[in-house]
């Protein structure tokens, strides 16, 4: 099966378990459960804007940082800039913030309510160059699905 039909089959399934339910934390926790069950990524979770903090919320992978500022490390700056950010090699990101030394590559996703920055979807893998458009993509539209 290749990666894009992965993808669809993710879509679907995180589909099928979001609709009528409003609780967020349990969308979240289904997402990535579907997602790490799928690819099997080192670390796939959500963090939650909390004032000027990312507080981290529904995970599964290694332990995580609890909390990242604003513009610092991956998820900090997709959170500043509101934008997706590929990263192939986790070494050469300036200010990477290294929860597990096992990680060599990450994406991450802001989650949008109302055209606001609200969340982050943080992927790690333990490979280099992990990544692409395809993920961006299709990670992109599956956290649309959830109810923030």
């Amino acid at each position: 099966m290749t990666k894009e039909e992965t993808y669809k089959i993710i879509y679907q399934t995180v589909s099928l378990l979001v609709d009528g339910e409003q609780d967020s934390i349990a969308n979240m926790a289904n997402t990535v459960a579907v997602i790490k069950e799928n690819f099997d990524f080192l670390w796939v979770g959500f963090y939650i804007v909390r004032g000027d903090r990312l507080k981290l919320g529904p995970f599964q992978g290694p332990v995580a940082c609890t909390e990242i500022r604003r513009g610092k490390g991956v998820c900090g700056t997709a959170w500043e800039r509101a934008e997706s950010i590929v990263v192939p090699d986790v070494h050469k990101f300036d200010g990477h913030i290294a929860c597990s030394s096992k990680s060599k590559s990450e994406i991450v996703i802001p989650v949008f309510k109302d055209r606001e920055v609200v969340g982050v979807l943080d992927v790690d893998s333990e490979y280099l160059n992990a990544f692409d458009e395809t993920d961006e993509k299709y990670l992109t539209e599956t956290v649309k699905l959830i109810n923030f």
